[in-house]
């Protein structure tokens, strides 16, 4: 039926992680508790990047922004470091999206190329003790263009943290323009089958890879989600129309093939109004969608509506966006 192939075609959509705007926080469960940038700050990143034609360190700056728009709205420990020279701009510590941005933004560029050299390994090992610090499941996510012409060898650096660190995995996002960058940096990612390693121009152009990476890094293994398209909702507003109860029609079809499953029911709104009138207005929403489907005959007992207040998946700058974010979810607990 037309109705239900438009209703799995969303689930489809929703499990392959599609959203209309990368830059919208992904929506998953999370894999890891805390995650730290590392960033190379040495003269070579002072460098322009041939292909995007700017300062290594500008499209380092560009893509974490990028990547912390896209983070998931759940609890983190975050940070932000760089190495080679050493500093601290963001100390490791609860996360917070703005705060993080700011961040972000007190990297510098156009410090001199010459004078600035790289050491690496040696930045690399005065992070033993910060790293024992971070909460574990953690990610570390360097930023680098691989290059390491004093001190201690790179490589065998992050070879001793895997040995003497657990359940950290280092991701590489890289910058790397020499052959020898782009082999330290690959030994590197090579060290852990987790470990991410993605070139800086995709992921400061790829809407599609900028979301990968930030899944695979943030995002633990995710149940199924069925956005009910066209189970939205008018401005507060909890009442169904009837294409809405045409396609609850469906998906209680859709929910008596699993008779052994229980349903929650997720009910979002779009982030105008206080926290707390888009909680209630939320669960209204999404008991609503409990007691349709109860009426076509799916035990109530089978069925839990939770209210999740604003969403903020679509852009709710736009008209469409906040319309999108009034939605209903279904998964199978």
């Amino acid at each position: 039926m037309k109705t239900l192939r438009f209703l799995l075609l969303a689930a489809v959509l929703v499990l392959s992680y599609t959203v209309s705007a990368a830059a919208a926080p992904v929506d998953c469960t999370k894999k890891i508790e805390s995650f730290d940038f590392v960033v190379d700050y040495s003269g070579s990143m002072m460098m322009k990047n041939a292909k995007l034609k700017k300062a290594k360190i500008q499209v380092a700056k560009d893509v974490m922004h990028r990547i912390n728009d896209a983070i998931p709205n759940q609890t983190f420990n975050g940070g932000l470091h760089t190495i080679s020279p050493n500093g601290t701009l963001y100390a490791q510590g609860p996360w917070d999206r703005v705060s993080m941005h700011k961040a972000i933004d007190k990297l510098k560029s156009g410090f001199s190329v010459f004078g600035r050299m790289t050491y690496m390994g040696d930045s690399l090992n005065k992070y033993e003790s910060f790293l024992s610090s971070m909460q574990r499941d953690a990610a570390l996510i360097l930023f680098s263009d691989g290059a390491n012409n004093q001190g201690v060898d790179f490589v065998e650096t992050a070879r001793q943290i895997y040995a003497s660190q657990r359940n950290l995995t280092i991701h590489v996002v890289s910058f790397a323009d020499t052959p020898e960058g782009e082999a330290n940096l690959k030994a590197i990612a090579a060290m852990n089958p987790q470990a991410q390693y993605v070139r800086a121009e995709d992921l400061a152009t790829d809407d599609a890879a900028l979301e990968s990476f930030v899944i695979a890094v943030y995002c633990g293994k995710t149940e199924t989600v069925i956005v009910l398209r066209g189970v939205n909702f008018a401005f507060d507003s909890y009442q169904l129309d009837a294409k809405a109860q045409g396609i609850l029609d469906e998906a209680a079809e859709l929910i008596k093939q699993n008779p052994g499953k229980n349903v929650v029911l997720t009910g979002w709104t779009d982030s105008k109004g206080s926290n707390a009138y888009n909680a209630r207005l939320s669960q209204n929403r999404a008991n609503s969608v409990k007691a349709y489907l109860a009426e076509q005959g799916v035990p109530g007992s089978r069925i839990k509506a939770l209210g999740k207040g604003k969403s903020f998946k679509y852009d709710n700058s736009t008209e469409e966006g906040r319309y999108m974010n009034r939605r209903t979810e279904i998964s199978f607990d």
